[in-house]
């Protein structure tokens, strides 16, 4: 495979990033089935993730080229499969291993869990349980970003079956309208859900769309993360240069089930089997040996990530529980009694 024309250096840094957000996803599915031994933490048989949990294993390249042009003030909108947005956003490993784990040490206080991460210290508004909500959230981001005139901009991102939804619509035909600075990053994994998204979807897909408002968009191998960073990179300057909103549809592939129990049994194993030889790192980890590195060089950035999420489980297996009081914080209670 020839390398991309884009510097060894940076294709290193986005497979260091893929790599991190595969050992967190791989170390969340192990730790909510009962057991996080893979990565050097006897401490089995007990659920240490509770609640669903979404995992964007497989949809690594897309995060990592897209949010490496991001800045810590710009806004970023996130899904119920966020892990790798979040990541790549720039959140630190350590809270989000300890957020999964429900601890008082996590992002939210171990409130928010898997779903429900948000760092808003580096720009990342939230993950979201409601398929296509976080896009009416990013655009409101762009509109404030706009009225304030700030050098920021915002993104969204959402999966294929979010396209159906009125939310989408509603967002493109706004941003559109106001010229707002907000790029809409379409991650197409094939699936919503338990259904085929091409079943239900008409049309040609969220690029299409896009383009039906005036809006410029492009279709890039979501697998490949050198062609996504320089598709993003061209969007988002042009964005940041006040040229309007783009789309970025990215087709990739989830290869897990809907959840991390669900064995995806209404998947044609040969449909996974073909995708799994387009696995982005492998794709990225072939172009860095085009570019000369060594087999032992490429392991040791997968072995680093899992030594980092390691590190993080185990300072979330011995981080306090939230005290029960705490149940009773953070809840709106303005106009409470107006009512009675």
């Amino acid at each position: 495979m020839n390398p991309p024309n884009i510097p060894a250096a940076e294709l290193l840094e986005l497979y260091r990033m893929m790599c991190r957000i595969r050992a967190f996803e791989d170390a969340a599915e192990e730790a909510s089935k009962g057991g996080v031994a893979a990565f050097g933490q006897q401490a089995a048989g007990q659920a240490h993730v509770r609640g669903p949990l979404h995992l964007s294993t497989g949809q690594e390249a897309v995060p990592a080229g897209v949010c490496r042009h991001l800045r810590a003030s710009d806004y970023l909108t996130s899904t119920h499969r966020g892990h790798g947005h979040t990541l790549a956003k720039g959140a630190d490993l350590e809270r989000m291993m300890h957020e999964l784990f429900g601890k008082a040490t996590g992002f939210c206080g171990g409130r928010g869990g898997s779903m429900h991460i948000a760092d808003f210290s580096v720009g990342m508004l939230g993950a979201n349980g409601v398929v296509a909500a976080g896009i009416p959230i990013a655009l409101g981001a762009a509109q404030s970003i706009k009225i304030r005139k700030l050098d920021a901009i915002a993104v969204t991102f959402f999966g294929d079956g979010a396209i159906n939804r009125g939310p989408f619509a509603e967002s493109l035909n706004w941003a559109a309208a106001f010229q707002l600075p907000i790029l809409f990053v379409c991650e197409d994994n094939q699936w919503s859900a338990t259904t085929k998204t091409g079943a239900m979807s008409a049309g040609e897909g969220a690029a299409a769309r896009a383009r039906s408002f005036g809006i410029e968009a492009a279709v890039v191998d979501g697998n490949d993360a050198g062609a996504v960073s320089e598709t993003a990179r061209q969007m988002i300057a042009d964005i940041r240069a006040g040229k309007g909103p783009r789309l970025l549809h990215a087709r990739t592939y989830r290869f897990k089930g809907h959840v991390s129990v669900d064995p995806a049994v209404y998947r044609d194993p040969k449909e996974l089997e073909a995708a799994l030889k387009s696995d982005p790192l492998l794709v990225t980890a072939a172009q860095l040996r085009a570019h000369g590195m060594d087999h032992a060089g490429i392991d040791a950035v997968m072995q680093a990530a899992r030594d980092e999420v390691a590190a993080a489980i185990k300072t979330a297996l011995r981080a306090p529980w939230p005290q029960t009081d705490a149940a009773f914080s953070h809840i709106q209670d303005t106009g409470a009694g107006q009512w009675l």
